[in-house]
């Protein structure tokens, strides 16, 4: 499938449901499923593969990877049009230094990163790192 390439050129649509991001060199889903996870349930479903994305490798990803996706030109959600987003918290693999029961997440309705407990049920946006 040809790719297509977004105005800044940053990120690149793959065309099957994962958006390459030049910046990074990441790799990400496009389209999270719409079910949300605990998140051990969310580090699983990353490692597992369980979304069947193309190539090996994926993961939940770290914070500071969730957070480089926001886009604050962009609000509700602050992220770039190219994804399909909901404005809603999505799960990062980074637990609380403090508190090991809390994981930190990115609400993409403003960009805020937030702590919470990891039993609460967030949506998931698994990545890879490209070779």
């Amino acid at each position: 499938m040809r790719k297509q390439k977004t105005s800044s050129a940053r990120f690149i649509d793959n065309g099957d449901n994962t958006v390459t991001d030049t910046k990074t060199n990441l790799t990400w889903m496009k389209q999270d499923d719409g079910t949300r996870r605990t998140w051990k349930e969310a580090m699983a479903y990353c490692k597992k593969n369980e979304a069947k994305l193309p190539g090996k490798g994926w993961r939940l990803p770290t914070i500071e990877e969730l957070f480089s996706l926001i886009d604050f030109k962009h609000f509700n959600p602050a992220i770039n049009p190219i994804f399909s987003c909901r404005s809603a918290s999505y799960w990062s693999s980074t637990s609380h230094a403090s508190y090991s029961g809390n994981a930190w997440d990115v609400f993409f309705g403003n960009g805020d990163v937030v702590s919470w407990g990891k039993g609460n049920n967030f949506f998931v946006r698994p990545v890879r790192q490209n070779s």
